[in-house]
């Protein structure tokens, strides 16, 4: 008899401690155009080699990045595989391939935000580059071109799934302006539908539950954004998801390092202040050309800032600049439930089961067919 005991405990000891903990809240951390390259090149900039929080993250892998149109991808084919598990061709928004970019729409792509908002999670998307970019717009929107700013803006009002994104942040950058050419009234239509439309943080309030914040610039106070959106996202027992995007674009070299220190430590503020139940993601949506070709130690990355024009290539010859993306693999870093699962070499689209995975989602099986999104 103490042996059957003994062993039914031992199971259950066994069982209990083998079994996988869920995420409640993902938090998914994009530096537009970061790749290995580049957090290089700021680590360095920094002080030292990998030196950034992101090296020390818990667990790493790294990630194609191709689209079905081109090795070398752009925001939008690159985010839509990680939101929705599929890849689609350059320049179209959480459709399927067979979309014509201008021309023909595909399939429209549930997002991880879209599953969120399905099971009633909070969802938020921060931006510091507009609110209806490839990068924000393929996590909400559903579009065969990156470029229908509009239209991409005005599927807040039209959600496929639940009642939409509930927190937005970035950049105005003229879609008000866009979205209104038709008649529409994007602002009313907005606060028709729950939304407090502010055109600052200030006027973000801590008490908002849904808001739209349309920002004058592309330079404001990220921490603010990311720690205030956290606070309201978190009073959802269910929990949340929420994508913060940095654009780390390299062709303005000073900047870029630069942001991607910023980048960095609104990642480590975060992991330092969620709860244990939160997986924190860093992932770049597709490369730069970025090179580091000179320098050593004790030397400065960058010549003394106003010293000359560091956003040229032949500016510095510790790095060379190229003109555009590149298709290289890009590193992936996660902490939390379900970081475990970032390891080794995978596709973009696997980023999406990491997270659903986390989450202890299933997936639908299959795109669905829709009519022609508006």
């Amino acid at each position: 008899m103490k042996k059957t005991v003994l062993l039914t405990l031992l199971l259950t000891f066994i069982s209990c401690g083998t079994e996988e903990r869920h995420a409640r809240n993902v938090i998914l951390f994009i530096g537009d155009a970061g790749g290995l390259s580049v957090l290089t090149a700021a680590a360095l900039h920094k002080g030292r080699p990998q030196s950034l929080f992101i090296h020390r993250m818990a667990h790493h892998g790294l990630m194609d990045t191709s689209s079905t149109s081109d090795w070398n991808t752009d925001s939008a084919a690159g985010m839509t595989a990680i939101v929705t598990g599929y890849k689609t061709n350059d320049g179209v928004i959480s459709q399927s391939a067979d979309a014509v970019r201008g021309q023909k729409d595909g399939k429209a792509l549930k997002t991880i935000l879209e599953y969120a908002e399905e099971k009633g999670l909070s969802t938020g998307v921060i931006t510091d580059n507009k609110v209806a970019g490839a990068t924000p717009g393929a996590c909400y929107a559903h579009s065969n071109n990156r470029s229908k700013t509009a239209e991409i803006f005005l599927q807040l009002l039209s959600p496929l799934y639940g009642d939409g994104v509930d927190l937005l942040i970035g950049p105005e950058d003229g879609v008000l302006t866009e979205a209104s050419a038709n008649g529409q009234n994007p602002e009313t239509d907005l606060r028709a539908k729950g939304y407090a439309v502010a055109k600052s943080l200030d006027q973000f309030k801590p008490t908002a539950q849904r808001a739209v914040v349309l920002l004058p610039t592309d330079e404001f106070d990220r921490e603010t954004a990311v720690r205030r959106t956290i606070d309201i996202l978190s009073r959802n027992p269910k929990g949340y998801f929420l994508m913060v995007e940095v654009d780390v674009h390299t062709d303005k070299l000073r900047r870029g390092l630069e942001r991607v220190l910023v980048l960095d430590r609104l990642i480590e503020q975060t992991v330092k202040s969620v709860p244990e139940d939160t997986l924190v993601i860093f992932a770049a949506d597709h490369s730069f050309d970025t090179q580091i070709v000179g320098g050593g130690p004790g030397q400065p990355l960058l010549p003394p800032d106003g010293a000359g024009d560091t956003d040229s290539a032949t500016a510095d010859p510790a790095i060379r600049v190229g003109d555009g993306h590149s298709g290289e693999d890009v590193l992936v870093a996660a902490q939390g439930p379900g970081a475990e699962r970032v390891k080794g070499f995978f596709p973009n689209t696997q980023l999406f089961r990491i997270m659903m995975a986390a989450y202890g989602w299933e997936e639908t099986k299959a795109p669905q067919q829709m009519s022609k999104v508006n």
